[in-house]
């Protein structure tokens, strides 16, 4: 969570007093020295999650405050350009390094080096051909049924939401759930 985007450092210090706390209990010899660190845990562990919490609201605030105004509007095209780039296929390798560590840089030494690579990890019994027909018939299936996300996409499903379902959606962390994250 410390790469996290909306990580503050009271949420830091809460997270560490309650790692803290949980070594302390699971040092415990005595049953006694156990309950007692147990509660401290437990308090602890109670305050961490709450400045979690109060660090994620205060982030999102300000996200939807920028979102609002006319640069957030193009905010939210980065954060979804950047999402659709994250779950996008490699179609191609640009560059590889041949067996002695050379790099290969054009297209037709790149594919070679591929399948000399398939040859050797499959003993023998790779077949090209009939592969690389079966990755251009995905391709093209993909490009058909999915395609990039564009802008008139997402204005319209901003458009459809309710006012109140929009921000009950946003506080729930939505963004974050379909890989999407702030600044």
């Amino acid at each position: 969570m410390e790469g996290a985007w909306w990580w503050s450092e009271e949420a830091k210090e809460k997270v560490k007093a309650k790692q803290e706390k949980y070594k302390a209990l699971m040092g415990s010899r005595t049953d006694e020295e156990k309950e007692a660190n147990k509660v401290q845990y437990r308090m602890a562990k109670r305050e961490a999650k709450k400045a979690v919490v109060v660090a994620k609201t205060k982030a999102y605030e300000r996200l939807y405050q920028r979102i609002k105004s006319k640069e957030g509007e193009k905010e939210i095209f980065k954060l979804t350009r950047a999402q659709e780039r994250r779950t996008r296929d490699l179609s191609g390798v640009r560059c590889i390094k041949d067996e002695d560590g050379k790099v290969l840089i054009e297209d037709t030494q790149v594919q070679e080096r591929w399948q000399s690579y398939f040859y050797k990890v499959f003993g023998g019994r790779f077949d090209v051909s009939q592969h690389m027909e079966q990755v251009a018939r995905e391709e093209q299936h993909s490009r058909r049924t999915h395609g990039p996300i564009t802008r008139e996409e997402v204005k319209e499903a901003l458009r459809k939401m309710k006012a109140g379902s929009r921000s009950r959606w946003y506080s729930r962390g939505n963004l974050e759930d379909f890989g999407w994250r702030g600044p």
